[in-house]
């Protein structure tokens, strides 16, 4: 794949407000990057570095970032049929206080759990095993019933970790590590740190002088917020919210993952969450992805999947200033070289079986045209009245699946003549038809009048 580089004047813009973010936040170095076409085209490192260390290859903790991972092993096990979303984490982690939870709850953070493990600060403390985990959560830990917001919940991403070490029998590192780090290329992540990697610092916030923070083990609590990676690497996680998933998940799977599935703050919603991801929408983007934080640390993670487009910041403080004056790296992407749209090519030839179905049907007098895609995918867009658009993605000889709106889920028929030709569709019960009100069997209940009159 040909990469564009970007602009020299996008990168001096990027390169200022870089700048700008580790001055007015005064942290002690910063690394950032944009990834396009799955690649890291541009980064900046500002700041204190060790002598002859290469800043994108410096280990940073990235906090909750790690739930994304801990989520995407969740959806693994989920398409190989080990569970279901609906399940409730009770059947596969006995003896919690919350067994009637959902998987899903748990992962959009919906399940009414308390934000933190009782007891000590989980992030400033040695972190329990898997009895102690157990043992703290007895009290305190229901606070709502399921459903009813969203609450962001630590302890329920740590429980979905003890979910991922019981169904495959291993450690949930050892699992990351093997099912997602390694077939994606990202040898730079792990658990504990692993030089070089940046000292993580309290900035005293009247004065310019550091405090070195503590560093720990979360143990059970890692699946929440354990892991540590490069900007490089960062920069493939980026890559694959994206859509360049490699075989580590199904990009259909993946695409479930980054939808808004519960909003955090109203019907105008600016805020939601996925399946493990944060969904956020801001000058007319939606960007999946999520924050990061640990003692001595922050991380960030946006990707905008409408245009494959990401940026990735890692910075070794505890708190950052407001740098409201720093421009926004989409803002400038946006100005300077939006991404032009893939060229159109076409198709030496489709098969003639699909290409009958493409064209004007109708559902009663409503109209809608079907186009064919690549891949044997179909999509039904609206031209009057009220049939509700959808792609469709096959599932097999002559059946596909709604992926949108209201025929999300049903399984959309084609009925054929004795010579192939298509005679309607039917989609969860609702048939369409070549022209409106079609006579013949087709229609259910029939037609009182037999025909629309004619002379």
């Amino acid at each position: 794949m040909t990469r564009t580089p970007l602009l020299p004047l996008t990168i001096r813009r990027l390169d200022r407000s870089a700048a700008v973010r580790q001055a007015a936040g005064r942290v002690p170095s910063l690394v950032t990057g944009v990834v396009r076409e799955g690649a890291l085209l541009w980064s900046s490192a500002r700041g204190t570095f060790a002598p002859g260390v290469d800043p994108l290859d410096v280990q940073y903790r990235i906090g909750s970032i790690t739930k994304t991972v801990t989520a995407v092993l969740v959806l693994q096990l989920r398409d190989a049929g080990r569970l279901r979303l609906t399940d409730a984490i009770g059947d596969h982690v006995p003896g919690t206080p919350f067994a009637d939870r959902t998987v899903a709850e748990l992962l959009t953070h919906t399940g009414g759990l308390s934000a933190e493990l009782p007891g000590s600060w989980w992030e400033r403390s040695p972190g329990p095993n898997r009895d102690g985990l157990h043992a703290a959560m007895t009290t305190g830990t229901v606070l709502d019933r399921a459903g009813h917001h969203v609450h962001y919940s630590n302890l329920g991403f740590a429980v979905l970790g003890q979910l991922v070490e019981r169904l495959t029998g291993r450690a949930w590192a050892d699992v990351v590590t093997d099912e997602v780090l390694a077939p994606l290329g990202m040898h730079r992540t792990t658990v504990l740190p692993a030089a070089p990697f940046a000292t993580g610092y309290a900035v005293h916030p009247h004065a310019d002088v550091l405090l070195r923070e503590a560093i720990q083990d979360t143990k059970a609590m890692g699946p929440a917020g354990q892991l540590w990676a490069t900007a490089t690497d960062l920069a493939r996680w980026a890559a694959f919210v994206a859509g360049d998933v490699g075989d580590v998940l199904a990009a259909a799977t993946l695409d479930e993952m980054c939808e808004p599935m519960a909003l955090m703050d109203g019907p105008d919603w600016t805020r939601a969450r996925g399946l493990g991801f944060e969904v956020t929408r801001a000058s007319g983007r939606v960007l999946v992805g999520h924050g990061g934080s640990m003692p001595g640390f922050q991380a960030g993670l946006r990707v905008d999947r409408s245009t494959a487009t990401g940026v990735v910041s890692l910075v070794n403080a505890t708190t950052a200033g407001d740098t409201p004056e720093a421009e926004d790296p989409f803002d400038i992407l946006d100005e300077c070289e939006p991404r032009l749209p893939d060229p159109w090519v076409a198709h030496e030839d489709v098969p003639a079986g699909l290409l009958a179905l493409t064209g004007s049907w109708f559902w009663g007098t409503s109209e809608g045209v079907i186009r064919l895609l690549p891949d044997g995918a179909l999509h039904l867009d609206r031209v009057s009245g009220m049939l509700s658009p959808s792609g469709f993605r096959p599932t097999g000889e002559d059946t596909w699946e709604g992926l949108q709106g209201y025929f999300r889920g049903e399984t959309l028929r084609v009925v054929r003549d004795a010579d192939g030709t298509p005679r309607h569709l039917d989609i969860g019960t609702f048939v369409l038809t070549r022209r409106p009100y079609e006579p013949g069997e087709a229609v259910p209940g029939g037609l009182a009048d037999g025909d629309w009159p004619t002379r």
